[in-house]
């Protein structure tokens, strides 16, 4: 979004990490970065013991609690099948640089997820707060609401072009 302003007219942030620079600040990771218990994730070292995680995945038992307990059983094991793991220091250390004014031009939607598991509604209020969007929409749905609510997400969606 921030190297293509001009070509946005308006972004939609679905129980996404929506903070205005990316994680400049440990609050910001707090924030922004779903807070997993070490049993529920499989760290991928890097080549020496030393080395940080180069990856992470969500354990496959844990994922349909955490991301689709709505769903539908085969779209969450659909679902599953898809998952990759997330390069660990590009995802947690995201920042961008831009220009307050500029990147506002740009009209912003969050569709919070009530009932998400990763992105706990606090944390999604928390980044509401810090960055306030143009509009806040409520989806009662886990953090997939594409899988859980599609025509629900579809018809919050349709209202806000």
């Amino acid at each position: 979004m921030h190297e293509f302003v001009d070509r946005i007219s308006q972004a939609f942030f679905v129980a996404a990490t929506m903070l205005p620079f990316g994680f400049q600040t440990d609050e910001d990771k707090k924030d922004g970065l779903p807070t997993l218990p070490e049993n529920e994730i499989e760290l991928t070292l890097g080549a020496a013991a030393d080395d940080p995680p180069t990856t992470v995945a969500l354990r496959l038992e844990f994922q349909r609690d955490r991301l689709s307990q709505q769903s539908p059983e085969e779209e969450s094991v659909l679902a599953s099948m898809l998952m990759r793991p997330w390069p660990a220091a590009a995802i947690s250390t995201a920042s961008f640089e831009g220009d307050d004014e500029r990147l506002n031009r740009v009209k912003r939607i969050f569709i919070k997820a009530e009932r998400d598991h990763m992105l706990n509604p606090e944390q999604q209020d928390s980044m509401i707060k810090k960055w306030p969007p143009s509009e806040v929409l409520v989806i009662d749905t886990d953090h997939s609401p594409f899988f859980s609510a599609p025509e629900q997400l579809f018809n919050l969606i349709a209202k806000s072009l």
